[in-house]
């Protein structure tokens, strides 16, 4: 099967204007490669956020900034392009100090053979607590003394848990799961890497839910990889749609909105504990989204925060 691959390229500082003038246009699936990031990694800020580099990570940073995309090849997608085209040249005749770079559109038609395990080669065994390391499936670790090591398989639709939202979780679940004992529940699974991280961190009981059928096929094979299937059941379902679980912890990685609009629906699924950990939240909503959960009688016990994102834990009282 083909597909077009629209390549749009700009600097870090025109990332975000990028993807907001994408974002309007219906596009909200793309992948961004910015070379900023890159070099805020390479300098270690906290000692277990690498342990090496390989080679092949280190080419990026002599890379061009840019977001990419990629579409069905259809008449509709052709005028998707067009749109793309001239919404990209409006930007670049507006940007007068020429801070978003050369903004040049390039698309290809490409087969899927090409594209569809190139992201593979950018994930790599990474560290993401003191504790736990997330490594894909293709790659060998060894892991160190007192560390867990996550196998992942993600797939293209889902993420590789290195992203600031699921460490965030990650590293609250680490602090509140005390024993065997504690439940939790995971709302949207994804890849699983939220469940599988509840039980690697002590938890005998987890239960994870997405809506989506192959975020729940994802998980279910994540799971049987990691050899937790006796800790984890993975289900589809909707919190809001007669899911009877309740657990002393619930996690969830979602966005502000469905967060705020959930937090009633979700004091309702909280037992013992009664712990709630959210992430998905833009920096700028944390006050929000804590308003919401206050007025569904949650307390606020921490927030995190990392690369404009925000998580939230908080305990119903």
């Amino acid at each position: 099967m083909n597909y077009y691959e629209v390549k749009i390229y700009t600097t870090s500082e025109g990332i975000e204007p990028l993807s907001a003038t994408l974002i309007m246009l219906g596009q909200d699936t793309f992948v961004t490669e910015d070379k900023s990031v890159l070099d805020e990694f390479l300098e270690k800020k906290n000692t277990f956020d690498w342990d090496y580099v390989d080679e092949d990570v280190l080419g990026i940073g002599d890379r061009e900034s840019n977001i990419t995309l990629y579409m069905d090849v259809t008449e509709d997608s052709m005028h998707a392009i067009d749109q793309i085209r001239s919404s990209v040249a409006d930007l670049k005749k507006n940007d007068t100090e020429s801070r978003y770079g050369r903004l040049e559109v390039e698309s290809r038609l490409v087969s899927d053979e090409d594209w569809k395990d190139l992201w593979k080669q950018y994930f790599k065994p990474s560290k993401i607590t003191e504790h736990i390391v997330v490594k894909p499936s293709w790659e060998t670790y060894e892991p160190g003394e007192d560390e867990a090591v996550i196998e992942l398989d993600p797939g293209m639709a889902f993420g590789t848990g290195t992203h600031p939202t699921t460490k965030m979780c990650i590293r609250f679940l680490e602090h509140y799961i005390e024993s065997g004992e504690d439940t939790v529940l995971d709302l949207g699974c994804g890849s699983g890497i939220l469940s599988i991280a509840a039980a690697l961190c002590g938890s005998d009981h987890v239960r994870g839910v997405d809506i989506d059928a192959d975020a729940v096929g994802a998980s279910g094979e994540n799971v049987q990889k990691n050899g937790l299937g006796d800790k984890i059941e993975i289900l589809q379902g909707d919190v809001t749609e007669g899911l009877g679980f309740q657990a002393d912890i619930i996690v969830a990685n979602l966005i502000a909105d469905l967060i705020i609009r959930l937090s009633d629906d979700i004091a309702r699924h909280l037992t013992g504990k009664k712990i709630f950990i959210s992430s998905g939240i833009l920096s700028e909503k944390k006050e929000a989204v804590t308003e919401a959960l206050e007025k569904s009688g949650f307390r606020v016990l921490g927030l995190s925060e990392e690369e404009g994102w925000c998580a939230v834990a908080a305990q119903l009282v």
